[in-house]
């Protein structure tokens, strides 16, 4: 039986590859005409539709309030890393498992990862990038980790750090037990949690004396 690859009506110079080009465009076309007249209708004060979410967002990052374009399904991770540039937040396991991407919302350690940016609107963010003062000077907490140079490879240490912050917000003179209870939902793939408690419990002291 002979076998066909491509009808009598197909063009020659149409490949696999070019199929693909002129779908992906296709697509591309049609969701930015949506946004496009989503966008219109919001200037012209126009209501959402029942159900709908607004791309275009105000978010509170950092005592400041910045307008970003977000897709329903957008993680807060993602949004702060890739749309805001806020890099210190970092993306591990991506599933709420490793606390790498912990960040602060209204005061509460949260895995921004499994976090949708458009429920966050009205509330404040903080990031590892917000919690030194004005002219530079270091949170207590991230001071400690200097003095006590508490991590390895550091990938984890932003989310541990926000952790800890959020935690002493609650007891600001934890035991060391205490505190390793408070943060024990990161976790550090170089395994030196001792190191890193000793840090954390620093930054405790450091901010006691603030």
């Amino acid at each position: 039986m002979e076998k066909k690859t491509m009808t009598e009506d197909t063009p020659k110079n149409v490949s696999r590859r070019n199929f693909i080009k002129g779908v992906v465009a296709s697509g591309a076309a049609v969701s930015s005409a949506g946004y496009l007249w989503r966008s219109s209708a919001l200037l012209g004060q126009q209501p959402s539709a029942p159900g709908s979410v607004e791309r275009l967002i105000t978010l509170n990052v950092n005592g400041q309030d910045r307008r970003v374009d977000v897709l329903k399904q957008e993680t807060l991770a993602m949004t702060l890393r890739y749309k805001l540039g806020l890099t210190g937040t970092k993306l591990g396991c991506d599933r709420s498992e490793c606390g790498a991407c912990t960040v602060l919302v209204d005061d509460v350690p949260h895995y921004s990862c499994s976090v949708l940016t458009h429920t966050v609107r009205g509330k404040k963010i903080v990031t590892v990038e917000g919690l030194a003062a004005a002219d530079g000077t270091l949170h207590p907490v991230q001071q400690g980790v200097i003095d006590e140079q508490g991590f390895q490879c550091a990938f984890c240490m932003s989310g541990f750090i926000m952790a800890t912050v959020g935690y002493l917000k609650t007891n600001p003179n934890p035991t060391r037990p205490e505190l390793a209870h408070g943060i024990s939902g990161n976790l550090c793939r170089c395994q030196d949690y001792d190191k890193i408690l000793t840090a954390m419990m620093r930054g405790a002291e450091n901010l006691r004396k603030a």
